[in-house]
C-alpha cells in the first residue's frame, strides 16, 4: 500500500508536535513517561526559593520545584508547584517546609512526612506550607536583645571618654607625666634594691644554708618530741593529777571546816590565843635567861630560888 505524500507530511507534523511537547516538559523538569506526582504548597514569603530548587524527604532529594506564582485570589500568597518523582508515600497531612541550605543563602523544600494514618497524599493535592527559620534569622533574633545593651554600653563609653578628655587638660597631663616620672624613679630604685638583695643573698648563701639546716634540725627535733609525747601515757598522768587535785580540794575543805590541827589553828580562836600566850611566856623565859643566867645554874639545887621580875631599864 502506497502512502501518499500528504499522509507522510501529517505524520511528521504530529511526531514533531509530540516531540516538542515532550522536550518542553523535559526541559521544565517533567518527564511524561515516568510516574511522578505533583503537589502544591502555599506560602506568605518564599524569599530565595527559585524553580529547580531541590525537594527532599528526610534529606534525600526526591524532586524539584516546578514553578512559583501568585494565587488567583488576590491574597498575595504564593503557590509553589512541587514535582516528586519518588514512589515514597506520605500522609496528606504532611508539611512542605522551606529551609536554608547553607549560611551563604539558598533555599530548598523539605517534605516533612506525617505518619498519622490519614491516607496518602494524592497527585495534585495541596500540602501545608511552612518556613523554617534559618541560622542567620535565629542568630539575628538572639542578637536583637543585645543590641540595646551594646548601644547603652557605647553611650557610657562615649561619656567616659568625654569625661576623661575633660580631666586630662594641660594641668592634668602635666600631673600625669610627673606621676609617670616618679613611678619610673621608684621602679629604678626597686631595681637597685633587688640587685643589692641578690648580692646579699649570694654573699651569705652559706649562712642562709646553715640557718635553714638548723631550722630543719629543730623541726625534726620538734617532730621527735611530739611523737614521744604522743607515746606517753598522758591519760594516766591526767588521772593522777585529777586525783591529787581532788585530795587537795578535800584538805582545803577540811581546813575551811576547822577539822584537824591545822583547821583548828585556823578556825579556833582559843587555841590561837593559847599559842599566842605561850609564845609570850617563852619570850619572857628567854629574856630572863639572858638577864640572869646564874639563876639557872642552880636549877638542880634543892634550895628554891624565888622568881623576881626583871628590872626594866
Amino acid at each position: 500500500m502506497k502512502i501518499s505524500r500528504e499522509v507522510k507530511t501529517g505524520i511528521l507534523v504530529i511526531l514533531g508536535i509530540i516531540l516538542f511537547i515532550f522536550g518542553f516538559n523535559y526541559l521544565k523538569g517533567q518527564n511524561l513517561l515516568d510516574s511522578s506526582k505533583t503537589y502544591y504548597a502555599v506560602y506568605d514569603n518564599v524569599e530565595g526559593l527559585v524553580p529547580s530548587t531541590p525537594v527532599t524527604i528526610n534529606g534525600l532529594t526526591v524532586g524539584k520545584v516546578i514553578s512559583i506564582s501568585f494565587k488567583d485570589d488576590a491574597s498575595g500568597q504564593l503557590l509553589v508547584e512541587l514535582l516528586v518523582d519518588n514512589d515514597f508515600e506520605f500522609s496528606k497531612n504532611s508539611t512542605a517546609q522551606v529551609y536554608d541550605t547553607g549560611l551563604i543563602g539558598g533555599k530548598a523544600v523539605a517534605i516533612v512526612p506525617a505518619f498519622d494514618n490519614a491516607g496518602p497524599a494524592e497527585d495534585k493535592s495541596t500540602l501545608k506550607g511552612a518556613v523554617k527559620e534559618g541560622m542567620v534569622g535565629a542568630l539575628s533574633n538572639q542578637l536583637s536583645p543585645l543590641q540595646s545593651k551594646i548601644e547603652k554600653m557605647l553611650t557610657s563609653a562615649d561619656a567616659l571618654i568625654s569625661n576623661l578628655n575633660d580631666v586630662l587638660d594641660e594641668k592634668g597631663k602635666a600631673n600625669l607625666k610627673s606621676s609617670l616620672a616618679s613611678l619610673s624613679v621608684t621602679l629604678k630604685s626597686f631595681e637597685g634594691t633587688s640587685k643589692s638583695l641578690n648580692q646579699i643573698m649570694q654573699t651569705n648563701q652559706s649562712k642562709i644554708n646553715t640557718v635553714l639546716s638548723n631550722a630543719e634540725t629543730a623541726s625534726n627535733d620538734l617532730a621527735k618530741m611530739t611523737r614521744e609525747l604522743s607515746k606517753a601515757d598522758l591519760a594516766a598522768t591526767m588521772k593522777n593529777l585529777e586525783t591529787t587535785l581532788a585530795s587537795f580540794d578535800n584538805i582545803m575543805a577540811n581546813l575551811e571546816k576547822g577539822e584537824g590541827s591545822m583547821g583548828k589553828l585556823l578556825k579556833d580562836d582559843a587555841l590561837y590565843n593559847n599559842l599566842e600566850g605561850a609564845t609570850a611566856e617563852l619570850e619572857s623565859l628567854l629574856l630572863d635567861f639572858k638577864l640572869h643566867p646564874n639563876r639557872y645554874t642552880r636549877i638542880l639545887s634543892k634550895k628554891e630560888i624565888p622568881y623576881e621580875e626583871p628590872e626594866t631599864n
